[in-house]
């Protein structure tokens, strides 16, 4: 449910006759990421003059607008004055509105408010999904604080100037009446009406087609009646030619239909998504969201992965012999660095050995090894070895991941445990187990012939061996038994990520399965056994133990 300030949920209306009007409201999707204030270097102060009257304040709006054009929401909530309030409403205005990579710029000089304040205007340019472009200006207003800093001060109409506790906006979209013809890769025919999981997908699928138009709205409505108040801008996307290219898919009918299954009883009512691909090629096999239509989570998602970035910490620490499964690593309740860092339960396992402690997702003991890596170890292995961060041609608009470096102790051993600023989604870490598995990163693809922009070395064989042998121990004597009754030699990871000290944790797991990688998220799952693990097991049930 949204909060207070929140546009309101996804929905979808289908009117007959055609045309087919849907309606896409901003959907409520919480980042699983810790709110920090960071940003890249290079944001130097602007001379002081009359049109200038506060050049810090100047860097921080820019740094604002940059963040938020990045999609690094956790950063930019973190630079207001409000965090929490202002990344759920900036998310669900991007993703809700089907906002593509905005642009965000200074468009004036700062000026002084008479309540103290230094209003920056800026203007923002958002591309709409398979429509067009929304332009419009707005202002920023920055509040010093009593350290001297600068900070946001943040209201709804920072966002957009008519957007309020009273109003807010939705994207109607119209259907020109043609479908595009979207196969899976056997040549079944795919649909949202069939497979309610892919309507954002078939979406952007539909836009490289030949043929086909789209038209739509955005517009400004009243809360609580719902009535439309405004039209901001209108959209009409002409077709090319009346022919449309078919488009063959590298899903299955089989595994995406098990997959929708899965998740619309396993999430109850919550927002979650999975993915399922092929570990010889990367090819994806299913692709699946709750609700089933809006944002596209599985692959769009910016979440803190919480434990299943083991899987990468442990690669990292095995890759230069820092520790090997069978080194006995203390497990205590609790561990100090900056802040306590505590496990699952505020359980414990003394004398425990690196096997153990992989397979009860010890927290206190990953970070205990966090001096074994420098700054930027983590993230160069993610990069070079599991190609998270690198720019991916996955065939639809994805979030490849990020891994910046660790700024102070507190964060480097939030980053051990999949914390602090890491931020994944489950087609990341589903493509992280393949390549653990099988020691090779295959860039993901949804469509067949996309250019792979990435760069990989492959993991050492002795790596891998050890990689499987914790990730199977998960599920025979771990945290992932809620697999162990399944056929097949199955691995797995599961993952409890935190999301702020008055929100339940997310919940994840990540697990191979013959040539198939799989991962899952629940937001607010509390754990990842608990919430993503039966999600997957009922998949796994369904479907057959290795695709044809």
């Amino acid at each position: 449910m949204p909060r207070p300030g929140d546009t309101a949920p996804a929905t979808t209306r289908r009117r007959r006759p055609r045309p087919v009007v849907r309606t896409v409201t901003s959907v409520a999707v919480v980042s699983a990421v810790v709110v920090s204030g960071a940003y890249a270097a290079g944001l130097g102060p602007f001379a002081r003059g009359a049109t200038d009257p506060e050049p810090a304040a100047l860097a921080q709006a820019r740094a604002f607008l940059a963040d938020w054009a990045a999609g690094r929401l956790p950063d930019a909530a973190g630079r207001t004055t409000r965090p929490a309030t202002a990344q759920e409403v900036l998310r669900n205005f991007t993703a809700g509105l089907d906002i593509r990579r905005p642009t965000l710029t200074v468009a004036a000089a700062p000026t002084q408010a008479a309540d103290d304040t230094v209003d920056v205007p800026f203007t923002a340019t958002m591309p709409i999904a398979d429509l067009g472009t929304w332009t419009y200006r707005s202002k920023l207003p920055l509040r010093q604080r009593s350290d001297g800093s600068w900070k946001v001060d943040w209201s709804l109409s920072v966002v957009h100037p008519r957007l309020s506790g009273t109003k807010k906006f939705h994207l109607e979209r119209e259907d020109t009446g043609a479908t595009p013809n979207v196969t899976d890769r056997k040549g079944a025919s795919l649909s949202a009406t069939t497979f309610p999981s892919l309507d954002p997908v078939l979406r952007q699928l539909d836009a490289g087609t030949d043929g086909g138009g789209a038209r739509g709205a955005i517009q400004l409505v009243d809360r609580a009646t719902g009535k439309v108040t405004r039209t901001e801008a209108t959209f009409a996307k002409k077709p090319d030619r009346p022919a449309r290219r078919p488009v063959r898919t590298t899903l299955d009918a089989t595994w995406q239909a098990a997959a929708e299954k899965a998740l619309a009883s396993g999430a109850h009512g919550r927002n979650a998504s999975l993915v399922a691909l092929r570990i010889d090629n990367g090819e994806i096999l299913a692709m699946a969201n709750s609700p089933s239509s809006g944002f596209n989570r599985a692959v769009s998602g910016t979440y803190a992965p919480g434990s299943t970035w083991k899987i990468v910490t442990s690669s990292a620490l095995l890759l230069k012999g820092a520790v090997a499964p069978s080194d006995v690593v203390d497990c205590p309740k609790y561990l100090t660095v900056g802040k306590e860092f505590h496990n699952v339960e505020t359980s414990e396992h003394r004398n425990a050995t690196f096997l153990k402690d992989f397979t009860e997702s010890c927290n206190t003991a990953f970070i205990s090894l966090r001096g074994k890596l420098g700054d930027r170890e983590l993230g160069d292995v993610a990069g070079k070895y599991f190609g998270v961060g690198q720019k991916w041609q996955v065939g639809i608009a994805s979030y490849d991941g990020s891994v910046p470096a660790p700024r102070d102790a507190t964060e480097q051993a939030a980053s051990m445990i999949g914390q602090g600023r890491i931020q994944a989604n489950p087609l990341i870490m589903a493509s992280v187990t393949a390549t653990a598995v099988s020691g090779t990163f295959h860039q993901p693809s949804i469509t067949h012939g996309n250019p792979n922009t990435t760069s990989t070395a492959p993991l050492p064989r002795k790596v891998v061996a050890q990689l499987r042998t914790m990730l199977r121990t998960t599920v025979t004597d771990g945290t992932a038994r809620v697999l162990a009754g399944l056929p097949g030699d199955i691995g797995a990871k599961t993952g409890t990520a935190e999301v702020s000290d008055d929100e339940p944790n997310n919940g994840w797991l990540a697990a191979h399965r013959g040539n198939v990688a799989l991962a899952c998220v629940v937001e607010q799952g509390v754990t990842g056994g608990g919430s993503a693990g039966p999600v997957i097991r009922d998949l796994l049930s369904a479907v057959p133990t290795d695709p044809s």
